[in-house]
């Protein structure tokens, strides 16, 4: 994808002028409109403080105007005060993305410029101005002038031509040189202690930290950026943070934060008038459309986005926008015009010499000699992205996957697997970069497509066996990472290809040299899938959707058997009416609801006959993509009449393989950790009528001194997350529950406020955040959170639903009981009565839920609905 997150830094103003507050600034306008409508005025200063305050704003017409009132009001006075508002005018059309109005309007001012700060700023807006039009030798040279003058200058100013120099480097594609100039700036305004130069270096870091592929470094710079600009009213800086945070979001696989963000943000440059941000939160959007083949709006986002930019004659929007148009319309098969914005972008960039820029169009050219069947012309041409040191890491692995497309299409397959390999490995390389869990959740959303093409290249290729080890080596990537189940095999792997790797290098008279860790790269590990089956006692149903087909592959004790399914779409609008239906006042068998049964008839019936014939078989689901958010167990099965599956099987849900492969029982004393039936702390969450009820009817199954148990204003966040939760073989929540789709690790079970809380509106001390939960290590053999969406909302690519479900897996517990909707306060105190019942008899927890559900099922009241019995699913850990 195109890097569109050229940040246009320009500090307004002297850093160390004051800031007005809100009241003072209103009387402040009131009190000078008045004097300028009554009298001409006296006192040039003030008048120009006033046009930066205006500017600071982000009213950049009225400051321009001010600026312009002022000019003709004191150019009389002196020379200085002439330039001084010159000056001021020129910062206002810099603002607004006008560098050649900003070059005439310098050079006709007449007389000799003042000395001193005036000097560098005139330079300054010169080099700026030069940049962004991409004569960046004119540039160099303005500001090379302002640096010996910068050694008696106002040192805010000379922090300006430093920041000025940043973004000439970065403009030029040297980001380490950008970055030397960003720092030395940030610490300089981090000695003065001004928190707007802070902001905007801040700002600055971030573009360059996400230009180098940095991309949760860069949301993390943002995101301090944006505080401090919106704590402080700093209304351009905190525009720009925003949308800079929500160009990190989206390279890291959040496309739903990133679009609301670019959305605030253009709306914000629009109503400032900004047009050069316009244009580029226009491309910003356009390339989430673009990602969800909404390909009509991303044309139209980017057709805007160029008009704005030739507008106002702005080199590096206009180079974006024509890449973006160019990518939308070879997707489309627009050839003809794909060609031609590839070629004018191409040119473009080739005289300023920016080689990043030139990677782009190569990449839509390579991919447009492919659709021509060009092979040779493709092949050059995406090999040179590949090859190219300018090129982003993430265009690298889209130049990689269209060469292995280019390959299979033309038949060279040991070249296409060779490319999808290496298209995964610079991926995973990427991954390996990232720091936080919150950013390695949604960033295998950006390989998604490579990973379907490369299982579908190798089923197609009859290597059904090596798909799956591909498939499996997608999922749940984070949540084994955390719970160290890949450590010691990347240990090992690393160590002995390390030491091969310098005895090589040794007999060859070479220095050894560094080799790539096995967590960077793409090398899946043999899989006895078969094996996996047999250790667990039962049999898998590994699934995989895609977009051309989907794949089943059945797992069972002896042999594994790959079956083929509709593709992604189909089952997804399905399997989303489906859930409608379950949460719906209908029983869906009284119904005959035709998606239960159709679901049946896609994802279980392939593989009907290879099951076991025996009752209440022993199935293990591993879901994929919309899977994940549909119970099994509700599937119509026909024979012999329609009735659940539930009544067939008993069901589990795994996150991989490998987490299948790690799971087993605790043979340990049981014991009960229960908090619940909170203290309402806030209105959102009303009191459960039923939670005492539940509570008790736990309790019962536990000896006295083996429960601990916290309820009404003891159970808090803290009573969880300081009781020792790690001793206990049973957790049991009655509560209220959150989960956040947008940001799923704030996920939360409501309970009641801690005795250490903040008070106020923003107090949420009595939420038990997921991300807290995944810090405190468990051993319990099942954690039950009796909460509405417990299993979450958000399903991650590869990773599955994450939520609280997931964030106790994480935290090591071995089974976990989550809801997938709504929880009735009236039917779950008997099911947990029941599931509770079982596991005392020593009932596995999949087989204690299954009986509790059944009695509900067969009950032959109200609660034989699907609704009451099947949101609550078990999860199977380590």
């Amino acid at each position: 994808m195109c890097s569109i997150m050229q940040r246009v830094v320009d500090p307004l103003v002297s850093p160390r002028r004051d800031r007005m507050s809100s009241s003072a600034f209103c009387v402040f306008i009131a009190l000078l409109m008045l004097q300028l409508a009554c009298e001409k005025p006296h006192d040039p200063q003030s008048v120009l403080v006033h046009v930066y305050a205006t500017l600071n704003q982000g009213d950049t017409d009225s400051a321009l105007l001010e600026a312009r009132h002022g000019y003709e009001a004191f150019h009389s006075r002196s020379t200085t005060w002439s330039w001084k508002f010159t000056i001021a005018q020129a910062e206002v059309l810099n603002r607004q993305g006008k560098p050649e109005e900003v070059l005439k309007l310098l050079a006709d001012e007449p007389g000799p410029v003042p000395a001193g700060n005036v000097s560098i700023k005139k330079l300054w807006l010169e080099g700026l101005a030069y940049t962004s039009l991409h004569m960046f030798a004119d540039a160099d040279r303005r500001l090379q002038e302002a640096g010996p003058l910068c050694e008696n200058g106002d040192p805010s100013i000379c922090a300006d031509v430093a920041t000025a120099r940043g973004t000439l480097e970065m403009q030029r594609g040297r980001f380490a040189d950008a970055q030397h100039f960003f720092e030395r700036v940030l610490e300089t305004a981090r000695t003065d202690g001004n928190p707007l130069p802070i902001a905007n270096a801040l700002l600055d870091l971030s573009w360059c930290a996400e230009e180098q592929s940095h991309f949760d470094e860069a949301l993390d710079l943002a995101g301090e950026a944006h505080s401090i600009a919106s704590k402080q009213n700093f209304g351009n800086v905190a525009l720009k943070s925003l949308g800079n945070m929500g160009w990190a979001y989206y390279k890291l696989g959040e496309p739903e934060k990133a679009e609301s963000m670019f959305s605030e943000a253009g709306a914000q440059a629009e109503k400032s008038r900004i047009i050069p941000d316009q244009a580029l939160w226009l491309q910003a959007a356009g390339y989430v459309h673009l990602d969800e083949r909404d390909f009509a709006v991303a044309e139209d986002l980017y057709g805007q986005s160029l008009k704005l930019s030739r507008q106002i004659n702005n080199r590096e929007h206009i180079i974006n926008s024509l890449i973006a148009l160019a990518f939308v319309s070879e997707q489309t098969s627009k050839l003809d015009d794909a060609q031609r914005y590839a070629a004018e972008a191409l040119k473009m960039s080739v005289e300023d010499g920016n080689k990043r820029d030139q990677t782009y169009p190569k990449l839509v050219q390579g991919r447009i000699a492919a659709q021509q069947h060009d092979a040779v012309t493709a092949q050059t041409a995406l090999e040179e992205v590949v090859d190219s040191p300018d090129a982003t890491v993430s265009l690298k692995w889209e130049a990689q996957r269209s060469l292995a497309r280019l390959y299979e299409d033309e038949r060279q397959y040991e070249g296409a697997r060779r490319e999808y390999r290496a298209a995964l490995t610079t991926f995973e390389g990427a991954r390996d970069e990232l720091k936080h869990d919150d950013s390695r959740l949604p960033f295998l959303n950006n390989a998604s497509r490579i990973y379907d093409d490369y299982v579908h290249f190798l089923v197609k290729q009859g290597k059904s066996d090596e798909a799956l080890e591909a498939a499996e080596y997608s999922r749940a990537r984070t949540l084994n990472e955390g719970l160290g189940l890949l450590r010691n095999a990347v240990l090992k792997n690393a160590a002995l290809k390390t030491a091969a790797s310098k005895k090589d290098a040794l007999k060859k008279g070479m220095t050894p040299k560094a080799t790539l860790k096995k967590s960077a790269a793409f090398e899946p590990d043999p899989l006895n899938a078969a094996h996996i089956a047999r250790q667990s006692g039962g049999t898998i149903f590994f699934y995989w959707l895609g977009e051309k087909e989907s794949y089943l592959w059945l797992i069972a004790p002896k042999k594994t058997t790959l079956f083929t399914l509709p593709p992604e779409s189909e089952i997804e609008s399905t399997v989303q009416r489906y859930r409608k239906a379950l949460t719906g006042p209908n029983d869906p068998i009284a119904e005959q609801n035709r998606d239960g049964q159709a679901l049946y008839k896609m994802l279980i019936e392939p593989a009907k006959a290879l099951l076991p014939k025996e009752k209440n078989t022993k199935i293990f689901i591993v879901p994929d993509a919309s899977l994940n958010t549909l119970n099994f167990e509700t599937l119509i099965a026909p024979d012999p009449t329609p009735h659940y599956w539930i009544e067939d099987a008993t069901i589990t849900n795994a996150s991989s393989l490998r987490l299948l492969a790690s799971s087993r029982r605790i043979d340990a004393k049981p014991s009960l950790l229960l908090l619940g039936d909170a203290v309402v702390a806030s209105p959102d969450y009303p009191e459960l009528r039923k939670a005492s009820t539940e509570m008790e009817t736990i309790q019962k199954h536990f000896a006295t001194a083996q429960q601990r148990v916290f309820a009404r204003d003891k159970a808090t966040p803290p009573a969880y997350l300081n009781g020792n939760p790690e001793t206990f073989s049973y957790i049991h929540f009655v509560a209220h529950g959150t989960a956040s789709r947008i940001s799923p690790l704030d996920s939360a079970i409501v309970l009641s406020k801690s005795a250490l809380s903040k008070g106020g509106a923003e107090d949420d001390s009595f939420k038990l955040y997921a991300r807290d939960i995944i810090h405190r290590p468990l051993h319990a053999d099942l954690v039950t959170i009796s909460t509405c969406y417990g299993a979450g909302s958000r399903a991650y690519s590869g990773e599955g639903l994450v939520g609280l479900s997931w964030a106790f897996l994480r935290a090591g517990a071995h089974n976990v009981i989550g809801a997938l909707w709504e929880v009735s306060d009236v039917s779950t105190p008997q099911l947990m009565d029941d599931l509770y019942g079982g596991l005392s008899k020593g009932q596995a927890p999949s087989a204690a839920l299954r009986a509790a559900k059944l009695s509900l099922l067969h009950s032959g009241g109200a609660f034989h609905r699907p609704f009451y019995w099947a949101p609550f699913q078990l999860y199977t850990g380590s």
